[in-house]
């Protein structure tokens, strides 16, 4: 009988790891940070690992890099229980879980052609977030998005 052999990702020295992604949702994330397939940073992804907490999860490494406010509420409007762990010299230097904010304004596009926020206007879209599940409706037309919510982040 012969061991199956494990396979590991490297620790890095600095950066940051997104845990507690939803199973399927780590593309997505990478998307919101702007990493593409010519991207310089070293990047780890591990998707469908099982947890102890929950059935199953995505995990993404980025070496050399924290993560701005903006990505994490991004981050936080398609996968509401992930967790930031920030890397400093191979350790873990802070960690957090994502916080659903309130509101959240220029970084969703509005789902209703005829919102203002959609117009010439000087406007910028506004929407009100809910939990359980997650909604999000726009203040101006009160059009709500309960579904592929990545594919109208901005």
């Amino acid at each position: 009988m012969t061991q199956g052999k494990e396979l590991r990702v490297h620790p890095i020295r600095d950066g940051t790891v997104i845990d507690h992604i939803n199973a399927g949702q780590a593309m997505n994330v990478l998307k919101i940070l702007g990493i593409t397939g010519s991207s310089s940073a070293v990047i780890s992804v591990a998707m469908n690992v099982s947890s102890q907490d929950i059935k199953s999860k995505d995990i993404v490494k980025i070496e050399d890099r924290e993560l701005k406010d903006k990505e994490v509420d991004k981050i936080a409007l398609i996968s509401p229980n992930a967790t930031i762990n920030i890397i400093r010299d191979f350790g873990v230097a802070g960690k957090h879980r994502v916080k659903l904010p309130e509101m959240v304004e220029s970084m969703v596009k509005c789902a209703n052609p005829n919102c203002i926020s959609n117009t010439n206007e000087p406007v910028t879209s506004k929407f009100e977030v809910k939990k359980d599940p997650i909604r999000l409706r726009c203040i101006y037309c009160e059009h709500v998005i309960t579904e592929n919510i990545v594919e109208h982040l901005l």
